[in-house]
């Protein structure tokens, strides 16, 4: 079983590749630049694992939330791919797969993505099971969501993905510090957990019809929606 795993919810470009000979990874901080380098990532996988791309029998990616450009390359590529090969394809909660890591501890985890506009994509966790819904939160609702969840005034709060070092000082002067922990290193990519949650099966396979969850609207849709608000007000096109 010949698995690939993509993580283009960020600026990390991740791809893991799961072969007979073992388990190969590569990370490059992208940028806007996943379009450009997905696709040489994989071959040169490929490559050094000694099999063809048409040899990959099992494909995962994120599913979002995230960049809203890195999750439609990321979907594109292994959907397009899937079909391509006709095998199947797990599309993993981005929030999900950032606590997987973190199912043992024994607290809250709080993975969080810089959302920007001083949000924060964001869900708890506990023993690897979330208990809010997917976020796109303020610090101070976050907190709230902290207070409303935890199981005791004490319990430990795990901060960890790319937005972690960001909510931190926010959190902090709401909650005492001495109870948050932060990831240390929380903006590394994740195709090798794309990989583990698609080898134990815990996520079924894509259908073919869904497509990435963004949780809000681009702010091209949203500068669109403006755009066409002015025209049926009579105002400019």
């Amino acid at each position: 079983m010949n698995i690939l795993a993509i993580d283009t919810s960020d600026r990390v470009l991740s791809v893991a590749l799961a072969a007979e000979t073992g388990v190969l990874c590569t990370e490059l901080d992208a940028g806007m630049r996943h379009s450009e380098l997905l696709m040489k990532s994989v071959d040169s996988l490929c490559a050094i694992a000694g099999i063809k791309p048409a040899q990959i029998t099992h494909l995962a990616c994120m599913k979002g939330p995230g960049s809203f450009t890195g999750l439609r390359i990321g979907f594109a590529a292994a959907k397009g791919m899937a079909l391509a090969l006709n095998i199947p394809l797990t599309a993993v909660p981005t929030l999900d797969c950032l606590a997987y890591p973190f199912s043992a501890w024994p607290a809250l985890v709080l993975p969080a993505m810089d959302a920007k506009k001083g949000c924060f994509f964001a869900a708890l966790y506990r023993g690897g099971q979330r208990l809010t819904d997917y976020l796109d939160a303020s610090p101070q609702t976050l907190a709230q969501a902290i207070t409303d969840t935890r199981l005791s005034p004490g319990e430990r709060i795990l901060l960890t993905g790319c937005g972690s070092e960001l909510l931190y000082p926010r959190l902090a002067d709401l909650y005492p510090a001495a109870f948050i922990s932060i990831d240390p290193d929380p903006k590394r990519g994740r195709a090798r957990e794309l990989l583990k949650i698609a080898r134990n099966a815990t996520m079924p396979a894509d259908d073919g019809n869904s497509g990435p969850v963004y949780l809000r609207k681009s702010d091209a849709e949203l500068n669109a929606g403006k755009e066409q608000v002015s025209v049926e007000d009579g105002g400019f096109e």
